[in-house]
């Protein structure tokens, strides 16, 4: 952490429709990661979650997949565009079984418990991870499962070595950094489920690694870079001509093929425990 202030309007990343579009990139991205976390810790059929800081609704919508019709997933934002846009997702992919209201964590009152609360990218963004964590295990019920994925972008990088990507690795950390976030949000899960209350929490880490040409990673680093550039640019770390945004994933897949080596992306770490009954 920083003692800069962080950001007002709390998500570096911003609400454009073109961060929407990244979100769902992302999630595609880290889905089975996602999955098979939830699938360890014991996510199951006709489990009622909460899922907070749900975003555009791709984490809501694969809890609701694993749960299945004799379940029900809640997912909560504070940004009404993205809940707007996170119901029409669910419409169109005919799952009954999730819903999602606006609501801010930190004052959420959903006046009902759940089987499992659980969230992705959320805490790192969190001005007190802890405190937040110990408000929304009020809405648990005794014995509940409690889950959440964070990442860790210390461990990311290029192997070997490469300008382009390196500099985009710093770039990123720096906004976050001056910003006020969590970069490394997913190794401080243990301490923070622990001050919350919560029992010893068995933990993963998992990643993706990404080389030659036609992966979708180059076009997720750029479509990050985008939506952080005007708080990079507020900050200082970096303006939009240094940054050349609109042939950077071009430039990424050409700097890494030519040099046959890979990047080894931000691994998310998962931490899943059980509310004490």
């Amino acid at each position: 952490m920083t003692d800069q202030p962080r950001d007002p309007a709390g998500y570096a990343l911003g609400y454009s429709d073109h961060e929407k579009q990244r979100l769902v990139l992302q999630s595609r991205f880290y889905g089975d990661l996602t999955e098979h976390l939830f699938l360890t810790a014991g996510v199951g059929p006709g489990m009622i979650v909460l899922d907070v800081g749900c975003g555009v609704g791709d984490v809501s919508l694969l809890a609701a997949s694993i749960v299945g019709p004799s379940g029900s997933v809640l997912g909560i934002d504070r940004e009404t565009s993205s809940i707007e846009t996170a119901r029409g997702r669910a419409r169109a992919a005919a799952l009954p079984n999730v819903a999602f209201e606006r609501g801010d964590l930190t004052s959420l009152d959903p006046g009902r418990t759940f089987d499992a609360l659980v969230g992705r990218l959320v805490l790192m963004y969190c001005a007190d991870p802890a405190a937040t964590l110990t408000h929304l295990l009020r809405f648990v019920r005794p014995g509940g499962l409690v889950v959440f994925q964070e990442m860790e972008m210390s461990l990311a990088r290029s192997m070997p070595p490469t300008a382009l990507f390196e500099a985009c690795l710093h770039r990123i950390r720096e906004t976050f950094r001056r910003a006020g976030f969590e970069i490394d949000m997913g190794s401080r899960l243990f301490p923070t489920f622990l001050r919350a209350g919560l029992a010893k929490p068995e933990m993963i880490l998992e990643g993706r690694v990404e080389g030659g040409a036609g992966s979708p990673a180059y076009e997720l680093i750029a479509q990050t870079v985008r939506s952080l550039l005007p708080m990079m640019e507020r900050l200082g770390v970096a303006t939009p001509a240094a940054v050349e945004v609109d042939t950077l994933a071009a430039r990424l897949e050409a700097e890494i093929c030519a040099g046959g080596g890979v990047f080894l992306f931000p691994p998310l770490i998962g931490a899943w425990s059980r509310k004490p009954g």
